[in-house]
């Protein structure tokens, strides 16, 4: 067995490794009696793609792209090419992914079982939303082609369905047309949660992408005077289509996990100041796609600036019209527990409801923030923000989750009784385990 860490560094816990060859696989290895479960890059934060004891299938060899139409838009694909792959394959031909998260180090599969989303949710919705069709591999040995019109129910089950349904081998992806690599964006400074919320609406109608960092540690009068920095943009009317920037950002990597988090209370308020006031004047300028959507990719394995002890990602949505109260009353259990985060992200989601049955995008506002590994304090830190997502009607993105109650995700997620029907009885992670019992 080999140790595997999710990207939280929150666990070290053992694996037998399967890696999945055959084009396409004809089937899921798996002991008598054992638990599978499919693995990608592994960039989810919690214990979602984890299966301590048991075998993760791992999908990295399935990396060819097998057909694409220029009339329409559409990549067929195997589920472990990487997105990155398909950004620089096919933006300098005028072709773009309609929804990215913030990494493009994941797979194609990883990004359909997690739904993932990006700035643009009030444009195109989230990565399911461009999903035409998958393949599905159940550990019975059955193969299930479904689209949004053949077998609909597996398909909604199977986007943002975690990977618990089968492994997707393959899908269909409808890539759009973008006019070149570049996108004009502008930075508004706020200084409240009003200013936010007014920016998030004038800015819905004009620009494609919206997204804010915002200085937790800042938060005053219960919450509702806190400093950010407002971003927005659109892709640029250019005809340079430069796979990377002219002028690439240097990556660099951090070697090795120190002994103690280098994000603390010492570090961390001349962290947010420093970032704030760098950025805290409002102007526009023209930005390459790649340091746009994945800032966090020139410094490669990031996540051992926590130290050893890891770090939780906590990701929230509440429906908007409690979005104000809520993000207030967040904040204020943050400011008075003495703990913060720099990577604080604060955005809105479109009013349209997810294709997946289990998929972590709602109409709303959704705020990220990444802690330190602190033992009881940060969790009793979470009970308290779980009681203000609760009381909101909000949801946990259990993409990202290593620790929430069962009964919050109950609450959060109603079609979860619709979704069990579908689970694949061979597959199990630590995140089902810990959520849904098996």
């Amino acid at each position: 067995m080999v140790v595997v860490r999710s990207w939280g560094r929150l666990t070290q816990d053992h694996h037998s490794l399967s890696p999945l060859v055959d084009h396409p696989p004809q089937a899921l290895p798996l002991p008598a009696g054992g638990q599978g479960l499919a693995h990608g890059m592994g960039r989810s934060y919690g214990d979602v793609g984890m299966n301590p004891g048991g075998t993760l299938w791992l999908t990295n060899a399935l990396d060819r792209m097998i057909a694409w139409d220029a009339q329409t838009g559409e990549l067929t694909c195997e589920a472990g090419v990487l997105l990155r792959d398909i950004q620089s394959l096919f933006v300098p031909r005028g072709w773009m992914l309609p929804v990215t998260p913030g990494t493009q180090f994941v797979t194609v599969g990883g990004a359909i079982a997690n739904d993932v989303h990006g700035k643009n949710h009030h444009v195109h919705g989230s990565f399911g939303d461009q999903v035409c069709s998958l393949r599905l591999l159940r550990t019975d040995g059955s193969s299930l082609h479904c689209s949004p019109s053949t077998l609909g129910d597996w398909f909604c089950a199977t986007v943002g369905g975690m990977g618990l349904t089968g492994v997707i081998t393959q899908a269909t992806l409808r890539l759009i047309r973008v006019p070149s690599a570049w996108l004009d964006t502008e930075t508004v400074p706020y200084q409240s949660l009003d200013e936010f919320f007014a920016l998030a609406d004038a800015s819905e109608t004009a620009w494609d992408h919206t997204v804010s960092w915002i200085d937790c540690l800042s938060a005053r009068d219960g919450g509702r005077t806190v400093r950010g920095i407002f971003m927005r943009a659109n892709m640029a009317a250019a005809t340079e289509f430069t796979a990377e920037p002219a002028r690439p950002n240097r990556v660099r990597k951090v070697p090795f996990a120190p002994p103690f988090s280098l994000v603390n209370r010492a570090s961390l308020r001349p962290f947010n100041t420093a970032y704030y006031h760098l950025h805290r004047r409002a102007g526009a300028s023209r930005q390459h796609y790649v340091p746009f959507f994945y800032p966090l990719d020139n410094l490669l394995e990031w996540n051992r600036i926590y130290g050893r002890a890891g770090f939780y990602q906590y990701q929230c949505v509440v429906p908007r019209v409690h979005g104000p109260d809520a993000v207030a009353g967040l904040l204020r259990e943050i400011t008075a527990s003495g703990q913060g985060s720099f990577l604080g992200v604060l955005k809105t989601f479109g009013d349209r409801q997810p294709v997946g049955m289990m998929s972590f995008p709602q109409p709303g506002v959704t705020l990220a923030l990444d802690f330190p590994n602190l033992g009881v304090k940060t969790l009793q830190l979470f009970d308290r923000l779980d009681r203000v997502v609760a009381e909101a009607g909000g949801r946990l993105y259990s993409a990202k989750d290593a620790r929430m109650p069962r009964a919050l995700f109950e609450a959060g997620y109603p079609k979860l009784a619709q979704f069990l029907p579908f689970r694949d009885p061979g597959i199990q992670s630590s995140m089902s385990r810990r959520l849904m019992g098996w």
